[in-house]
């Protein structure tokens, strides 16, 4: 049976075995020697005698792995981006002498700003361009990189294959079977060439980064829903404002352990917010930006006691924000169907049809607003926001939508779809999340909510899942037509939310190996955990695949009709061949789903493969994102495609709410916020699992189509 070490089974046929690992100590002693040599002597020209036997003991090594060949869907330890972080760190560690003693995040981002923005900053952060120079030092320097890049390649296809089994200080690969409680600081591989890496460094770097938008936003724009870095300014999105970045970041703040700044912005709220303005704002963004933010403070503060109140402050400000803020949203909810209109006025309390669309509202984001409103009325004994917001799903599951999979459109006045067009991307995403989450907190006391989400995943298996060409990328296409319509290979950002998905679905976020054991454990969770694994990747390289190393918006895959159709494992290391990027749609806007489903596919699994993506976008973010170093925060880009890149001028408040929350967390210990213990809405706010109790209870009934 095939294994990580040996993946061809090699050990199962002796003779073959044996004369390769023959073959392989061979070269690898006589590579040993010669670059001993190498490394020990400081003249060009005794260097360059020796290069011809490691050559030469290269070309056995190949001979004797003729017919074989590494897996291509395993983590590339020699690219580009590795180099560049040990460059990027080499800068920061400098800064305090040998790297090893604490530092302040303040002093670690300098030196990661030095790495980064220095005097090769014009440098793409993902392309392997040959660097030349024309001096007999820097030739000598370019020269022992050469030798030790040649090392560590047949180094790793050295112990890939076993040959250095049971040598003292060699690093195994850690598998999915390490979870939770494991040192964060141990890794596998990667950065500092297979040693140790410091996560809890990796960490305060996001926490870094995250002051730095935060004090860029404090300085320029303070109190204003909208920054916009580049220009220094900002805009209300209401007269008097809604505290759209300072509440969706209220969570992050505490988690960050940031008592200023968290101080500074409960002052404002407490002095300075008001809900009561005659404006209408955004029935679902309004939801799970601000009304998830402070539900989410209260939760942390009150339960968790993250951050105990301060003295003399009013301990039960979140909750009454919220409450406030949730009567006022009510008014959204009263139409002739139930499914809540797009906008509501503030002031009068009065749902407002879409201004666009035929007056329909999204899909998604009627059906986006559950998790908040049961978890106020679970904290107020109210149950109306609880009825609100179930009664949206019970009409559309009215609709009795095929295979599970519902249009991106419907009415508020008679409650039916409008047109038919299906995806999961913009409009259609969080509709499907949010079944599963609806389940998972009241504790899986609403198991009407599970059934609809594996009928919906289902139909997503059925319907919407290809392969790409030629590297057999898994991913999420569209059905502009509906199902039975032409298959569209177009994919947001945004569906890169459901490699997450699917595993926190498969394992109700226990660990995997726990997972495993229970009395419900199938088929059906084993393949969704495969699909769960196979669209990260396919995620992170929409980011891998551009020279700024940061995904795009909108991807098109490449597809290959076979009459078979297109199956099997990744085939191809350039996937640049399976992604199609149109300039349209080649802006950046700090999205955070691809870190969301590194997050937890790194909790549940225990994979380090995902924390290494991470970083690797991290260091994207921070090597093209940043205006003026950083010190002045970082922004939108108007393509990835391009380096330097075109940048635009905003930073959205899911920048500091999800994406560097999400990151953060990725390279924290495991037991913050487990994953069984509570929620995240979409917005990245996490909300505690609780039993329903008495007082709420499911108001509603699926029905059969026969009854319908």
């Amino acid at each position: 049976m095939n294994n990580l070490r040996d993946p061809f089974s090699l050990r199962n046929k002796p003779a073959t075995f044996h004369l390769l690992h023959q073959n392989l100590r061979a070269a690898s002693l006589t590579i040993s020697t010669e670059v001993t040599t190498v490394t020990k002597t400081k003249t060009r020209a005794l260097q360059q005698a020796a290069l011809p036997a490691i050559e030469t003991a290269v070309e056995k090594l190949e001979e004797a792995m003729s017919g074989f060949s590494i897996p291509k869907n395993v983590p590339s330890f020699t690219s580009p981006n590795r180099e560049f972080e040990d460059v990027a760190w080499a800068a920061a560690t400098s800064k305090n002498g040998s790297g090893n003693s604490p530092r302040t995040p303040r002093s670690a981002m300098a030196g990661i700003a030095e790495g980064m923005f220095g005097r090769d900053r014009d440098l793409p952060l993902y392309k392997d361009k040959p660097y030349y120079h024309h001096n007999a030092r820097q030739r000598r320097k370019w020269l022992r990189k050469r030798v030790l890049g040649v090392v560590a390649v047949v180094g790793l296809v050295l112990w890939w294959f076993g040959v250095f089994a049971g040598v003292p200080g060699m690093i195994p690969m850690r598998g999915e079977g390490a979870v939770g409680g494991k040192k964060s600081g141990s890794s596998s591989g990667g950065g500092g060439g297979g040693g140790k890496i410091d996560w809890e460094e990796r960490r305060e770097a996001v926490k870094g980064v995250f002051m730095q938008s935060w004090e860029a936003y404090e300085k320029h724009a303070w109190g204003y829903d909208e920054f916009h870095p580049l220009s220094k300014k900002g805009r209300q999105m209401v007269p008097k404002g809604m505290g759209w970045i300072i509440i969706d970041s209220l969570d992050t703040l505490m988690l960050m352990n940031l008592t200023t700044p968290l101080s500074h912005a409960v002052e404002w709220l407490s002095s300075s917010h008001t809900f009561d303005q005659d404006h209408e704002v955004n029935t679902f963004e309004t939801t799970i930006r601000i009304l998830g933010g402070l539900l989410s403070a209260h939760y942390l503060q009150n339960d968790l006691h993250i951050v105990p109140p301060a003295p003399g402050s009013d301990a039960d400000i979140f909750l009454e924000k919220a409450t406030d803020l949730a009567d006022r949203l009510l008014g959204a909810y009263d139409s002739p169907s139930g499914i809540p209109y797009a906008s509501v006025n503030l002031h009068h309390m009065k749902g407002v049809p879409s201004h666009a669309d035929g007056g329909a509202s999204s899909t998604a984001e009627a059906a986006t607003l559950q998790l908040e409103m049961k978890y106020l009325s679970n904290l107020t004994g109210e149950a109306i926001h609880w009825a609100k917001a179930e009664s949206v799903i019970a009409a559309i599951d009215s609709l009795h939508a095929e295979d599970g999979l519902v249009p991106i459109f419907i009415y508020a006045d008679d409650g039916t779809f409008r047109g038919k067009e299906i995806r999961l991307g913009s409009r259609g995403d969080s509709y499907y999340e949010y079944l599963l989450k609806q389940y998972l907190q009241t504790s899986k006391g609403e198991p009407l909510y599970r059934d609809m989400y594996d009928e919906a995943m289902a139909g997503v298996k059925k319907h919407l899942i290809a392969k790409s060409h030629p590297s057999h990328l898994t991913f999420i296409g569209e059905l502009p037509g509906g199902i039975g319509g032409e298959f569209s290979p177009k994919m947001d950002h945004l569906v890169c939310f459901m490699a997450g998905s699917f595993a926190l679905g498969a394992t109700e976020g226990l660990p995997l190996p726990v997972a495993r054991k229970s009395a419900t454990w199938g088929a059906q969770q084993e393949e969704d955990m495969r699909l769960a694994r196979e669209l990260i990747r396919t995620c992170y390289e929409m980011y891998a695949v551009t020279p700024t190393g940061l995904a795009p918006e909108i991807v098109w895959f490449n597809m290959r009709h076979d009459k078979d159709g297109v199956t099997g494992e990744l085939e191809e290391e350039d996937t640049s061949k399976d992604i199609q990027i149109k300039p349209r749609d080649a802006h950046n806007l700090q999205r955070p789903e691809t870190v969301e489903s590194l997050f937890l596919m790194w909790r549940i699994t225990g994979d380090q493969v995902y924390r290494e993506w991470g970083w690797a976008i991290f260091e994207a973010f921070v090597k093209h994102a940043a205006v003026e170093g950083g010190e002045g925060g970082f922004t939108s880009l108007d393509t990835v495609m391009e380096v330097p890149p075109r940048m635009r001028d905003n930073m959205e408040s899911f920048w500091l709410a999800e994406t560097l929350k999400y990151l953060y967390l990725l390279f924290s210990p495991t037991d913050i916020l487990p994953l069984d213990e509570i929620v995240w809405n979409t917005e990245a706010h996490p909300l505690p699992r609780f039993k329903m109790g008495r007082l709420l209870k499911t108001g509603w009934e699926r029905k059969l189509k026969t009854q319908a």
